[in-house]
C-alpha cells in the first residue's frame, strides 16, 4: 500500500482491469460513439481490451476524443510558448481555469503534439463521486483533490497532495497541471490563490521555499476561449454572489457543466505557456525573508504572467465596449462579430435583467481590464 493510494491515478498494471470493468458503461459507449462514429462497437472494444497503459489510453482514445471536440465545437486551437520547453522534462503548470475538463485536456494534447511530457492533473473529488467517473479520471492520469474538509483534515490533505506532486515532478519525471485557485474562474478575473502555493510549498522540508519552487520548474499557463461554452451556466452563481446569497449547487450541476464545456461552442481557443520561473524566484528570495511575503510576491508573478499572456478575442473587446458604452476598441472587431456576440447575449440570458446582463458582459470584459493594468496600448 502506498500512502498516495487514495488520490493517485492508476498504475499501468491496473489499467487493463479498470478498462475491462468499465467497457460496457453507457458513458464510455457514448464517448466512443462520439469519437469514432464510423467504427463498429466491437472494434473499439477490442482496441480498448488491448490497452495496458495510461499513455496508450490517452494517445489512442482521449487524444482522439479531444480532437473531435475541437472539430465539432470550435474554430481551432492555437498555441504559443511550447517551443521553449525541453523534451523529457517535468514541469509544474499553474494555469488559469475556465473549463472543468478541457483546460487540462487541451494542454495535454498540445504537450503531446510538441513531443513533451504530458501531465498528471488535479481534479476535485466533487467531480468524480460516481465510481465510473472516478475510474475514467484515474485512466486519464488525474489525481484527486479532496474538497469540503475540516481545517485539520485540510492540513493533512494538503500535506499529502504536496508530497505527491513533489513525487511526480522530482522522482517520476511527470509534469503536473494544477489550477491557480480552487474552482473555475466565473467572472473572468483570473487570480492565483495563496493557498495553492502554500500547499505546494509544504513538501519543501524546511528548505528555502524559492529554492524548492525552482526545482519544480513552475510554468504559468494562460488559456482563453473566444466563447466560454459555459458562460450562461455560470450566471446563477455569479448572481447569488452579487446579491450576497449563499449559492448551493444543484445535484447535476457539475455534470451539466462538463457536458456544456465539451459540447458547447467555443470558437477559437489559445493556450500560452510562459517561461519557467527562475530569475523571478531569485529576486523574491533576495527581496523577502518572510515565507508569507515570498508567497505573496510569487502570487503576483504568476498572476502577471497569466494576465499579460492571456489572448484577447473580439468578444472580450466587444463586451468591454458595450459594458462601458464606448467605442474604444472598435478596430479590434467587426460589426458582424459584434452582432453575433449580441445575439448570443440575447439567447443565453435574460438580457432585460440588467444585473445579469452586466455580469455576463463583465465575464468577457474583465480580461481586457486586467491586461490594461500592464499595457494601456492594447
Amino acid at each position: 500500500m502506498s500512502k498516495f493510494d487514495a488520490i493517485r491515478p492508476y498504475y499501468d498494471a491496473e489499467v487493463n482491469q479498470a478498462i475491462q470493468m468499465g467497457i460496457n458503461h453507457p458513458i464510455l459507449k457514448a464517448m466512443m460513439q462520439f469519437t469514432f462514429p464510423e467504427v463498429d462497437e466491437e472494434i473499439w472494444k477490442a482496441q480498448l481490451k488491448k490497452t495496458h497503459s495510461i499513455r496508450d489510453f490517452q494517445c489512442n482514445f482521449i487524444y482522439e476524443s479531444i480532437q473531435k471536440v475541437l472539430q465539432k465545437s470550435s474554430d481551432g486551437l492555437t498555441t504559443s510558448g511550447f517551443e521553449k520547453l525541453e523534451p523529457n522534462t517535468a514541469y509544474l503548470f499553474i494555469s488559469n481555469h475556465r473549463d472543468i475538463i478541457l483546460d487540462t485536456s487541451l494542454l495535454n494534447i498540445s504537450l503531446f503534439d510538441h513531443g513533451l511530457v504530458m501531465t498528471a492533473s488535479a481534479i476535485g473529488d466533487n467531480l468524480v463521486k460516481k465510481d465510473f467517473l472516478r475510474s475514467l479520471s484515474k485512466l486519464n492520469r488525474n489525481f484527486i483533490v479532496q474538497r469540503g474538509l475540516s481545517p485539520r483534515e485540510l492540513l493533512q490533505s494538503s500535506q499529502l497532495l504536496s508530497e505527491y506532486i513533489e513525487q511526480l515532478l522530482l522522482r517520476e519525471n511527470r509534469s503536473v497541471w494544477i489550477a491557480q485557485r480552487e474552482g473555475r474562474t466565473k467572472d473572468g478575473n483570473d487570480a492565483t490563490h495563496t493557498g495553492v502555493l502554500k500547499m505546494l510549498s509544504m513538501a519543501s522540508g524546511g528548505s528555502d521555499i524559492m529554492d524548492y519552487f525552482k526545482k519544480l520548474k513552475i510554468v504559468p499557463v494562460a488559456i482563453s476561449y473566444e466563447y466560454d461554452p459555459t458562460d450562461a451556466l455560470k450566471m446563477p452563481q455569479l448572481m447569488a454572489e452579487a446579491n450576497k446569497e449563499v449559492y448551493v449547487k444543484s445535484s447535476n450541476e457539475d455534470f451539466n457543466n462538463i457536458l456544456g464545456g465539451i459540447l458547447g461552442q467555443k470558437k477559437r481557443i489559445h493556450i500560452h505557456v510562459s517561461d519557467v520561473l527562475e530569475n523571478e524566484l531569485d529576486f523574491i528570495k533576495q527581496e523577502f525573508t518572510n515565507p508569507n511575503k515570498q508567497i505573496q510576491a510569487l502570487v503576483q508573478v504568476v498572476d502577471e504572467a497569466i494576465l499579460k499572456s492571456y489572448h484577447l478575442w473580439p468578444t472580450n473587446f466587444i463586451a468591454y465596449d458595450i459594458l462601458n458604452n464606448t467605442n474604444r476598441f472598435t478596430e479590434k472587431y467587426t460589426e458582424h462579430e459584434k452582432s453575433l456576440f449580441e445575439r448570443r447575449l440575447e439567447m443565453r440570458i435574460d438580457s432585460h435583467n440588467q444585473q445579469m446582463k452586466e455580469s455576463f458582459l463583465a465575464m468577457y470584459a474583465n480580461p481586457v481590464l486586467n491586461k490594461l493594468k500592464y499595457d494601456d496600448q492594447l
